[in-house]
């Protein structure tokens, strides 16, 4: 299917009304065009209609002010509008002024024919809307980065109150990834996962220093303590501003299938896929470490627990893959080194 441009604007600007009338009867169905005789004119139609121009077409022997005049000031207010030249007195050096005083994107001569001016125009057009999209893509970026760090200060903040927890964040958010791309998640989603890992602990910082690294096990009231992390995490990004659910993510990482997980004791398609995952990178993750309450457990005992657990409190798919991880060396003593 070929690409619209009927509702772009596109402003003419000529000293000869005939020429105008020209212009619309021609391309009328091709953009949205409007006119203006001459360059105060033009700046006046640009100023008081509240139009946004994609391209301006300008003849540049005007009386009053002339189209390089002209265009040199559209740059200065409406750098984003594609300009360009079309005259009959189409000399090199009239041509090189206008492009070093307008940034002239195309000089055109006349006369030119119709299909010529259209293909012109909708260059123009593919011109700005590539500008645009490569602004928006480097938006996208920067947001991303930027959330990025904030969310590695929090989890900065998290590992220094409780070193035992010492870059747990991160290998959970590798192994998040790792899993999340066997099972066939898009790379956005994955990305979004990746950063909810990385802060999946945060609502730890509620929790007692000396609960968090009690050698010994937990009473039912430390315990119950311990559990309200997940909704303290998700509380503390409530008013974060993002497309991905990282605040659902955090709040149901602890959930289990069978509803015997917490906070709300959720079921198998209750729980978020990018929950799921999680749920079962954080159970390695914490059974290959050490603990205050425990040493980390051999290769084999792990897998002995992630089959146990399958299909009843972790899901299917995402254990057999982080079996598989595992089988594969690919959960092994260098995704540690790393971090």
């Amino acid at each position: 299917m070929s690409e619209s441009y009927t509702s772009e604007k596109v402003l003419f600007v000529d000293d000869e009304p005939n020429v105008l009338k020209s212009y619309t009867r021609v391309l009328q169905s091709k953009f949205s065009v409007h006119t203006a005789l001459g360059g105060e004119e033009a700046l006046k139609v640009m100023r008081e209609s509240g139009l946004f121009f994609t391209v301006i077409v300008s003849d540049v022997k005007m009386p009053g002010m002339n189209g390089i005049e002209l265009l040199e000031k559209v740059r200065k207010i409406y750098p984003d509008t594609v300009r360009m030249v079309l005259t009959g007195y189409a000399d090199l050096e009239m041509a090189m002024d206008a492009v070093n005083k307008g940034d002239i994107f195309r000089f055109l001569t006349k006369p030119c024919d119709a299909d010529s001016l259209a293909d012109a125009v909708i260059s123009g057009i593919k011109q700005f809307r590539m500008v645009q999209d490569s602004r928006d893509l480097e938006g996208v970026r920067k947001l991303k980065e930027g959330l990025h760090g904030t969310l590695m200060a929090f989890t900065r903040l998290v590992e220094f109150r409780d070193p035992y927890t010492a870059g747990h964040m991160d290998r959970t958010a590798n192994i998040s990834a790792m899993i999340a791309s066997r099972i066939g998640m898009d790379p956005d989603t994955i990305e979004g996962l990746r950063l909810a890992a990385l802060v999946h602990d945060i609502g730890k910082i509620a929790v007692p220093s000396g609960i968090l690294n009690k050698p010994g096990s937990l009473s039912e009231a430390e315990f119950s303590i311990i559990k309200t992390h997940p909704m303290v995490g998700a509380e503390i990004f409530e008013t974060l501003v993002t497309h991905w659910p990282i605040q659902r993510i955090i709040r149901e990482h602890h959930e289990r299938i069978d509803g015997s997980g917490y906070p709300y004791g959720l079921k198998d398609d209750e729980i978020l896929l990018e929950s799921k995952v999680l749920a079962v990178s954080d159970f390695i993750d914490a059974v290959l470490t050490d603990r205050p309450y425990r040493r980390s457990l051999a290769k084999e005992k792990v897998i002995h627990l992630l089959e146990q657990g399958k299909g009843i409190k972790l899901d299917t798919e995402c254990v057999e893959v982080g079996l598989a991880l595992i089988r594969e060396e690919r959960i092994n003593e260098d995704l540690y080194q790393q971090v």
